[in-house]
This record gives C-alpha cells, sequence and structure tokens, in this order.
C-alpha cells in the first residue's frame, strides 16, 4: 500500500499546492508518486495542465470524499501526496486526514497565519492523531528572525515544525506559470528555491524513517 501524505491547511494563500507540487515533484526522483488534486479550485492541475512534459509523478484530480476514501487501496505507487481543500469542515479533507499516514502544514510564519494554523492542528490533526509537521512557507529572507520566532513558539506550543523553510521567491510564482516545479525551472534564484524543497523533502523523509 502507498504511503498517503497530505498537505493542509484551514487557510487559503498559504503555498499548499506550491508544497503539493514541489514535494511531489522531489519525492518523484526516488519514489513512483502520485499527486492527488482534492482542492475544487483545481490549482494543482491547472499548474500541471500547463506543461505536457513529465514533472517526475502523476496526477489525478478528485475531489469525491468516497472516492478519496480509497487511496489506500491504489496500486503501483510508492506515495500518494494530496493537495486539500483550505476548509477545515470539508468532508474531502477530514476524509483524507483520516486515512494518511503523514500531514504537512504550510504556513507563512507572520502571527495571523500561525495563529490559523494553530486552530487547524488543534482541531482537525491532533483528534486523529496522524503524525505531522509545519512547514514554514513564504519566509522573507529580510526578516528570518519571524520564521525562528514562529518555530519557537511552535515547540513551545508542542507541535513539530521542519527545521528547514521555504523562503520567498518570485521564482515560484514564475515555474507554476510555466507548469514545472521548482527543480526544472531555469532563472533566478532557481536553485535557491529547489534547495529549499529538496531539504524538506529530506528532512521529512528521514522523519518517516523514524
Amino acid at each position: 500500500m502507498p504511503k498517503i501524505i497530505a498537505i493542509l491547511n484551514g487557510k487559503g494563500g498559504v503555498g499548499k499546492t506550491t508544497t503539493s507540487v514541489n514535494l511531489a515533484a522531489q519525492f518523484g526522483t526516488k519514489h513512483k508518486v502520485l499527486l492527488v488534486d482534492a482542492d475544487i479550485q483545481g490549482s494543482a492541475s491547472w499548474w500541471v495542465g500547463r506543461n505536457q512534459n513529465d514533472m517526475g509523478f502523476d496526477l489525478s484530480q478528485e475531489t469525491n470524499p468516497q472516492l478519496l476514501g480509497h487511496l489506500r487501496k491504489i496500486k503501483g505507487y510508492d506515495l500518494v501526496v494530496v493537495d486539500t481543500p483550505p476548509a477545515l469542515h470539508s468532508e474531502a479533507l477530514a476524509t483524507v486526514v483520516a486515512i494518511a499516514d503523514y500531514l504537512v502544514l504550510p504556513t507563512p510564519p507572520a502571527p495571523m497565519d500561525l495563529a490559523v494554523l494553530v486552530e487547524t492542528v488543534k482541531k482537525t490533526v491532533i483528534p486523529v492523531g496522524v503524525p505531522h509537521r509545519v512547514l514554514l512557507t513564504k519566509v522573507d529572507m529580510r526578516s528570518v528572525g519571524e520564521a525562528l520566532e514562529a518555530q519557537n513558539t511552535l515547540q513551545q506550543l508542542g507541535i513539530p515544525a521542519c527545521k528547514a523553510f521555504i523562503r520567498a521567491y518570485k521564482a515560484h510564482e514564475r515555474a507554476a506559470l510555466e507548469g514545472v516545479a521548482i527543480s526544472e525551472w531555469r532563472g533566478k534564484n532557481a536553485w535557491e528555491a529547489a534547495s529549499d524543497y529538496r531539504s524538506v523533502a529530506n528532512e521529512l523523509q528521514r522523519d518517516w524513517r523514524k
């Protein structure tokens, strides 16, 4: 059976789809990966559909909770990455969280975003007991202190967070417009942006092996 990794947050605009696509691409370098777009907005499907080249993973768009409940029965894949809808009360989200092996919760480090994230963890993640980590995204390198403070806050609350974080680069937007993962995009700050997701992917996989 494949390992199921869900990317979730109850708030939109936090880098959820960017994280889903780029982690799927990173995991796809060593594993057979399926990215499931369970968000009704279909952002991941739009991204992948802009380019017909192989991104290193397969894509399926599915928002039906009943069908999402059968993801564990899928054969031929090592990992299934699910881009979930940004709605805590979504039946699709609840279905995916219930069968997931691991949850990644992307959020910018700003206090308002972090507050929503903490609420998501308390209401949606802790009750089901699924292993998880928060991933700080859209980190402005001019104020790294904010990210470090956010990591400390999460630690004090007993919420595990990735040591690596995703820096804010225009490269992410441009890669999406061209329909490629950041690891395949060529332009300013491409290497730095891709290295962030490589670090996160490696950290998550080390965590799974514990």
